[in-house]
């Protein structure tokens, strides 16, 4: 698999744009993507550390649930994540692929995902990049103290992202939206949605 440090196809983007600094508070955020938009390119690195890009997944045949969250390993964190985890099967069946993205470093995602044996891809978008294409809201990062292995280990991460999921539809457009996300629940509410669109598409 391809490396690549830190987000840069999507640092590039954002220092085009004029994004590529933050100034929170103040920072004029980019309109966020409706339902029915074309969902944005972007690429990242993934927990193991290796480049994950968009185009690659979206849009090719498969449903795509993004969900972002605020910092790994913490409590509402890591019930939705293993809620994603355990539902596994369902979504499986359902032909959809899941993508959690943080502003977490690849290391705290590589510790996250094996201290929860989670089944499917972290992103590190330490810039925020990935974050402000989908108009997702961000604010001050910080750190959280937790134990792995009998170790206390302390977990940083630059930005704290708002918890926002969309799915994308099999075209690569954003069928889906929800910006008042229920962490344990967000997997069941996203299958039950699912659901509802086999009739229509038998």
């Amino acid at each position: 698999m391809r490396r690549v440090s830190c987000c840069i196809f999507c640092c590039a983007f954002c220092l085009i744009s004029g994004l590529g600094a933050v100034s929170l508070g103040t920072e004029e955020q980019p309109p966020a993507i409706a339902v029915g938009d074309k969902a944005p390119q972007f690429n990242a690195n993934t927990h193991a550390g290796d480049l994950w890009q968009a185009e690659e997944h979206v849009g090719r045949g498969k449903y795509v649930v993004v969900y972002f969250y605020p910092a790994a390993m913490t409590g509402g964190c890591t019930k939705q994540a293993c809620s994603y985890r355990d539902h596994a099967a369902n979504l499986d069946g359902l032909d959809v692929e899941v993508i959690g993205i943080s502003a977490d470093p690849v290391n705290n995602l590589k510790l996250f995902r094996q201290a929860h044996n989670l089944n499917f891809t972290l992103l590190s978008d330490v810039n925020g990049c990935i974050a402000r294409r989908f108009g997702v809201p961000i604010s001050k990062g910080g750190t959280f103290k937790t134990t792995i292995d009998d170790k206390e280990v302390t977990l940083k991460r630059p930005y704290t992202f708002a918890r926002w999921t969309f799915i994308l539809d099999k075209d690569g457009k954003v069928l889906y939206k929800d910006t008042n996300v229920d962490a344990p629940n967000d997997s069941q509410k996203a299958i039950e949605f699912l659901h509802k669109l086999k009739p229509a598409s038998t």
